[in-house]
């Protein structure tokens, strides 16, 4: 239990920075193939997935809403540790990939997979270096409402997808920012027990939330059939993606200059991230 909540804080840290892809993080964790069966057979094993579920989903919100409070600063003061803690955290996912591959004779298709997907990464955090769309509109109309739905599908079918990262998506979107805003002053206002601040931050977040489930479910059975149908294709596609996630946080990010201290201090993050990832993915 109290392991499925850590990589859940995991999966839902690496959310919510642009660049990380969530998805990478459950395959990291070793958790991916599993998840995506509990979410499409929800119904049918009900209980079963149900218990799978309910700590990773905790941890996410725990982490989500801790990281929407001190990640900014973190990055901030620290950029370059922290962004090899997570590079750690993904690479540390390799080798449990490896093993699905080891001993299958590799086809030029398989390269061609790896190979694709690691530069269509590459390419979109490319486009997430310059700068920003502005910020989105979020007052409380039916326009917004739905707008909200349509977003909270996009940023959740691409956190599912590994290699994809879902606030990158919403940054070049124009709606990274704005979100995290509402999450952080939502339980701002609910610490304080603010009714004004708490309905402002339902009315942002629930449409955002119902779509973010309904894209869970409708992108989970299509990677579900991937799977089933050409395991070793997406295999060697996450392989691509999972080596281009530090090229696209090296894109995504900005960064001080190098010094002994920030490169020896970012070796051992990488190291415990890396050290993490393997841990939690056995």
């Amino acid at each position: 239990m109290i392991k499925s909540v850590l990589k859940g804080m995991v999966i839902g840290i690496a959310n919510i920075i642009p660049g990380v892809s969530g998805g990478t993080m459950m395959v990291s964790m070793g958790i991916y193939d599993r998840l995506i069966h509990c979410i499409t057979h929800l119904f049918k094993e009900f209980k079963k997935s149900v218990l799978f579920l309910l700590p990773i989903a905790a941890g996410m919100l725990i982490a989500i809403v801790a990281s929407s409070f001190g990640l900014e600063w973190l990055f901030e003061k620290y950029p370059i540790q922290t962004n090899l803690l997570f590079v750690g955290l993904i690479l540390g996912g390799l080798p449990a990939i490896w093993k699905k591959v080891k001993g299958n004779k590799i086809s030029a298709g398989h390269m061609i997979a790896a190979l694709l997907f690691f530069v269509l990464v590459v390419a979109f955090a490319s486009m997430g270096n310059g700068e920003e769309r502005a910020a989105a509109d979020l007052s409380l109309n039916v326009v917004n409402v739905l707008k909200l739905f349509a977003v909270g599908i996009i940023a959740s079918a691409t956190m599912v997808i590994p290699g994809v990262s879902g606030s990158m998506v919403l940054m070049l979107m124009g709606f990274y920012h704005p979100v995290l805003d509402a999450i952080t002053d939502f339980f701002s206002a609910l610490a304080g027990f603010d009714m004004q601040g708490i309905l402002a931050g339902c009315g942002v977040l629930i449409p955002f939330g119902l779509g973010v489930v309904a894209g869970i479910f409708a992108i989970a059975k299509l990677v579900e059939v991937i799977f089933e149908k050409f395991p070793l294709y997406a295999y060697w596609a996450i392989i691509g993606l999972i080596v281009s996630s530090p090229v696209a946080i090296y894109l995504m990010g900005t960064f001080p200059a190098f010094t002994a201290f920030r490169v020896l201090t970012g070796i051992l993050a990488f190291a415990v991230g890396f050290g993490i990832a393997m841990k939690l993915g056995e």
